[in-house]
């Protein structure tokens, strides 16, 4: 078994950088299972897929210079990760992702599939189509859950598929992977995810960052039931991913707009509060009728 390398890329790292840093070991052999999947990256999301994958019969294998990764996933280096692999998951942040592209690239194969994971999608896709071109297939996704929510049982999985124009034909196998960990399947292009992506998950993050600096959420023991909805709101963003709430906003080229058009509507609403009186016609429309 090849020795572990003195120094390893630091583009493929994951986003727990708090944790500390320990040497990674090489392990045996991984029995073949359905497949083997090297895994980039053993942040909070990395872990909680690798659990996932493993649990519906995948071998997995980890890199990460930084994370502390259990001895019998982690890999000695990228090439013993991807020595068998079928699938190549890209789970590192997306600051560090065109990097470690650039340096797995002379280890990849017609044999791999590539993978990201993270929650914008144009940007990746243009770095895969640059980087890997027609000779490596690669899909984007983003799955729609996280620790917390796994933690809660919460289901059913979510994920969504962007495909490469390059690669047509991927969506159909990187579905079957996403089913075999229990995970309902939405296909869209990169552009309509990170747009919609913008107008919900950005701004829940954007409104539970507000919340949690007025201080607001701390003390429910009066909270109304009408509460309850951004209570749960605000313990899903703090417990998945609290810490990715500035890549969240700056990344996504539609969020800006997002915010923008949330904080005129809230400015108007405030005006119309202001000078209106008729409860009718400030009242919240119901689901189908129109807004003010």
């Amino acid at each position: 078994m090849a020795r572990p390398p003195r120094h390893r890329p630091a583009a493929v790292a994951c986003a727990a950088h708090a944790l500390p840093c320990r040497r990674q070991r090489a392990v045996g052999a991984t029995r073949m299972t359905r497949s083997t999947v090297a895994l980039f990256g053993y942040g909070r999301f990395g872990q909680a897929f690798a659990t996932l994958l493993r649990q519906a019969g995948h071998a997995v294998r980890v890199v990460d210079p930084v994370a502390s990764v259990p001895a019998e996933l982690a890999a000695a280096s990228p090439e013993q990760a991807l020595a068998a692999a079928h699938w190549v998951v890209l789970a590192m942040p997306l600051r560090r992702m065109r990097a470690a592209l650039l340096e797995l690239r002379p280890l990849l194969h017609a044999q791999h599939r590539v993978i990201d994971v993270g929650s914008v999608k144009l940007q990746p896709q243009a770095w895969m189509d640059e980087l890997l071109g027609p000779a490596i297939a690669h899909i984007g996704s983003h799955p729609l859950f996280g620790p917390l929510s796994l933690a809660r049982g919460e289901r059913p999985l979510r994920v969504v598929l962007c495909a490469s124009a390059q690669h047509p034909q991927l969506p159909a196998a990187a579905r079957a992977l996403f089913e075999e960990i229990g995970c309902e399947v939405i296909e869209r292009d990169a552009a309509a995810h990170d747009e919609a992506m913008a107008q919900t998950h950005a701004l829940a993050f954007y409104i539970a960052k507000a919340l949690v600096e007025m201080g607001i959420g701390d003390d429910l023991s009066m909270a109304p039931p009408s509460f309850l909805g951004l209570s749960n709101m605000l313990a899903a963003v703090r417990g998945d991913a609290g810490h990715l709430f500035a890549a969240i906003q700056q990344e996504n080229p539609y969020a800006a707009a997002a915010r923008e058009r949330f904080i005129a509507t809230l400015g108007t609403i405030h005006e119309r509060l202001q000078r209106e009186s008729d409860a009718g016609a400030l009242a919240i429309p119901s689901p189908g009728q129109a807004g003010a």
